[in-house]
């Protein structure tokens, strides 16, 4: 399958990678890729797909939303989280879906603040959530028996740097986060939310 991974070259989207590869057609794309894509910016998503045509699989692990106490957090704020976060993959998902073959699939990307606390991690809650519920909406609208899903890891062992944002949250492995993304593209699921906690 020829499959589009968007942030793939961050943790997540180089797990998604390393469990695909040598099993299909990778387009690896970020913002610094040839070909590019900034998921802030709808005109870039729609040059991506004129570049690279139909694919059989997107992925997206791409995505970004500010981490603060509640107590700092301004609507300028919110509105970032659901932009950078939300909008962003919501958009690749209104301008991909004509570019994804019949019987194709989107796994869009998430976490784990989506189901548990983290201090500082309310817009990102905010956001995946968000993302969570349209995706189990959607699902059953999708046109050519093309699937949507989300991938929903915890911190990974490799993100080190994460690691003290996630207080008491075993890191997962980077084989274990991959293999969420291999289980979209190569299963029948749709509307699934695929946990790692």
């Amino acid at each position: 399958m020829k499959v589009l991974i968007i942030g793939a070259t961050g943790h997540v989207g180089a797990a998604a990678v390393r469990a695909l590869e040598g099993k299909h057609e990778l387009i690896r794309v970020g913002r610094s890729t040839n070909p590019s894509v900034d998921l802030d910016d709808p005109a870039t998503i729609e040059a991506l797909f004129t570049e690279v045509g139909d694919v059989d699989a997107i992925i997206c692990t791409a995505g970004h939303v500010p981490f603060k106490p509640v107590t700092e957090l301004t609507r300028e704020d919110f509105e970032s989280g659901f932009y950078g976060k939300t909008l962003a993959q919501l958009d690749l998902v209104r301008i991909g879906l004509p570019h994804v073959r019949e019987g194709g699939s989107i796994t869009l990307t998430t976490g784990v603040t989506a189901r548990a606390a983290i201090p500082t991690g309310s817009a990102a809650a905010m956001a995946s959530g968000a993302i969570e519920s349209f995706v189990m909406a959607a699902a059953g609208e999708m046109p050519r028996g093309i699937r949507i899903n989300v991938a929903s890891p915890t911190v990974l062992e490799s993100a080190t740097h994460f690691h003290d944002f996630f207080p008491g949250f075993p890191p997962a492995s980077d084989e274990a986060v991959g293999n969420l993304y291999r289980r979209a593209v190569e299963s029948i699921d749709n509307g699934t939310t695929y946990v790692l906690d």
